[in-house]
């Protein structure tokens, strides 16, 4: 027991013992750390004291600067420059020498001259001073040089353009600030309605890994033997008897004849039975160009054919894929066409339609669907033809095309050919969006064409930087009415207009055409005309789709003499039917 109350009395002397040293250690840390505040502080303090204190002698100095410069008389630079020359040749002249007897005989020759004339002999001065010490160096002498030009040109400020510009700037008047003002809008109200989007027939994958094609679609139509042995002399003459306009590289020849063209014979006999007899000018140049699979801008008059250009190629295009491997359930379309408005997309649907049924019902060759994608109209029937049996040729506007695409309920992976039909009114009227998303959905190189009545320069320059070798032909004038239409121009009050339109229809045969600028004008004539006795129908954007289709099929098939619409797309379908008149009740901006 004994033993164990020691060794217990130990321990609790040893822990008392450390208690007591670690007691002391953090005493020693906390007069440690309080004598390094306490030189932290002091350095600091010394530190801010001699920067005040520098601070101070700067000031004075400057003060003394200051004042001395205040005392001291102003002297011109030239003249001051000229003292200082005097004083150094007094110097040398004392020092004596052969080089001293010239500067003083030279000193001497100056007294009695006029000021004007010390001037002149600053010069000689010099050049005595530079023969006395050819051993300066480099720098001295350039140093002279610039004193002998500030002498010369005495003591004139010297202004630079900054202050010329700000003086300018300070003289003008109000009116001329504003005028600037005014242009500085105008050129930038010019820049952005010259711009288009730049990646508006670019997928956003390609834009992203930096994909850029630089060949053209390989093709498997060439060109006749016999045409290419005419030479680039006989084309020439063809282009030039019709006033055609080519652009780009490697561009195939025309052809005047549509046998030259290789099509088929289905094709041959329905163009045959329809009464087209030979190609028109757009036809002969732009065939050859869509035939070879190349990128192609197409620019013509309305009425000149631009349909059948690219309705052609694009039926080719599904002929031969169809060939090569038939499309099953849900595959397709092989080839596209867009059109900004639904009666614009209707007509091309119905020449695409016609050439695929007239294949179709040839023996020995294959079958080829074309579909027509609207809106207005049931999306789920338009579909049933994609899913259960697959389609060829698609005709659509770009808003439908993009909502089936973003349902997944088509794929764009076999498509190789689209189109644009009046493209720069599709890409200038807000429609650039749209197709640059259904480009998202291209996964391969394909064929592009771009065609339209008016065609300006900065969409040729889009066009030429987005596809691949574009070929542009150019027809007449870009632009240009079509030279079988009579034009009329007849003026006439607001109030009288209407009144004056009957007078008109009473002189004009049917059919006829009524556009408008305003959808309210498209009602108000349709109603004054119902009134009259007069058989008439319109069509707007404000309208059915089904209720537009009927208005068109009637007025087609001559049940009704006049149609009245809406004049935003006028000049896409004016083709519809054969117009005799065509009379505004409100121009149009356009026009």
């Amino acid at each position: 027991m004994v033993a164990q109350e020691e060794e217990q009395q130990q321990q609790d002397a040893s822990l008392v013992e450390w208690k007591k040293k670690r007691e002391e250690k953090r005493r020693q840390r906390e007069v440690n750390s309080k004598k390094e505040d306490d030189l932290l502080l002091m350095t600091a303090a010394e530190e801010k004291g001699g920067e005040k204190e520098r601070a101070r002698n700067v000031d004075e100095n400057l003060q003394e600067e200051e004042e001395e410069e205040e005392e001291m008389p102003m002297i011109p630079l030239a003249k001051r420059r000229r003292m200082e020359q005097d004083q150094f040749l007094q110097e040398s002249m004392r020092k004596g020498g052969r080089a001293g007897r010239k500067q003083r005989e030279l000193m001497e020759s100056l007294q009695g001259k006029s000021v004007a004339e010390k001037t002149n002999v600053g010069k000689t001065k010099t050049l005595a001073f530079e023969a006395t010490n050819k051993n300066t160096n480099d720098d001295d002498d350039h140093q002279q040089q610039q004193q002998q030009q500030e002498g010369e040109g005495d003591s004139a400020p010297v202004e630079s353009l900054l202050e010329r510009a700000a003086a300018l700037q300070q003289n003008r008047t109000e009116e001329e600030k504003k005028q600037d003002k005014r242009k500085e809008e105008e050129e930038r109200i010019l820049r952005e309605s010259s711009k288009v989007q730049s990646n508006a027939l670019q997928g956003a994958s390609e834009l992203a890994h930096g994909v850029i094609y630089k060949d053209p679609m390989p093709s498997s139509w060439t060109v006749p033997r016999y045409i290419l042995e005419q030479g680039e002399p006989a084309w020439l003459k063809i282009r030039k008897e019709w006033h055609m306009e080519v652009e780009g590289e490697t561009v195939p020849p025309p052809m005047k004849r549509f046998s030259d063209m290789k099509l088929p014979p289905p094709i041959l006999k329905s163009l045959n039975a329809k009464g087209i007899k030979r190609p028109t000018p757009i036809q002969m140049q732009g065939l050859p160009v869509a035939l070879a699979s190349r990128d192609m801008v197409g620019i013509a008059f309305t009425g000149s054919g631009k349909t059948l250009t690219f309705s052609l190629p694009m039926v080719m295009a599904a002929l031969e894929e169809e060939l090569r491997m038939p499309l099953i359930a849900g595959e397709g379309p092989v080839a596209i066409v867009m059109a900004p408005s639904r009666e614009l997309a209707r007509q091309t649907y119905d020449v695409v339609h016609e050439f695929c049924t007239t294949i179709s019902d040839t023996p020995q060759y294959p079958q080829l669907r074309a579909q027509l994608f609207i809106g207005g109209e049931s999306v789920r029937d338009q579909l049933q033809m994609v899913q259960q049996q697959g389609v060829h040729c698609i005709v659509a506007t770009p808003g439908r095309l993009r909502d089936i695409l973003k349902r997944k309920a088509m794929t764009l992976d076999i498509c190789r050919f689209i189109c644009l039909d009046e493209a720069d009114r599709m890409l200038d009227l807000g429609f650039d969006e749209e197709v640059g998303e259904i480009m998202n959905y291209f996964r391969h190189q394909r064929q592009t064409l771009l065609f339209s009545a008016t065609f300006p320069q900065k969409f040729q320059q889009f066009a030429k930087q987005t596809l691949v070798q574009p070929i542009v032909v150019n027809v007449g004038r870009a632009g240009a009415a079509n030279l079988d239409v009579i034009q009329e121009v007849e003026y006439v009050k607001q109030e009288a207009k209407i009144v004056y339109l009957l007078h008109c229809l009473q002189k004009t045969s049917p059919p006829v055409v009524i556009f408008c600028e305003r959808k309210g004008d498209v009602d108000d004539i349709h109603e004054y005309l119902l009134l009259k006795g007069v058989e008439a129908v319109s069509i707007h954007g404000g309208k059915d789709q089904e209720e537009r289709n009927e208005a068109i099929a009637m007025y087609k098939a001559g049940q009704k003499d006049v149609l009245g619409r809406f004049c935003v797309f006028a000049g896409f379908y004016v083709t519809i039917v054969a117009v005799v008149t065509l009379f505004t009740f409100t121009v149009a901006n356009t026009f």
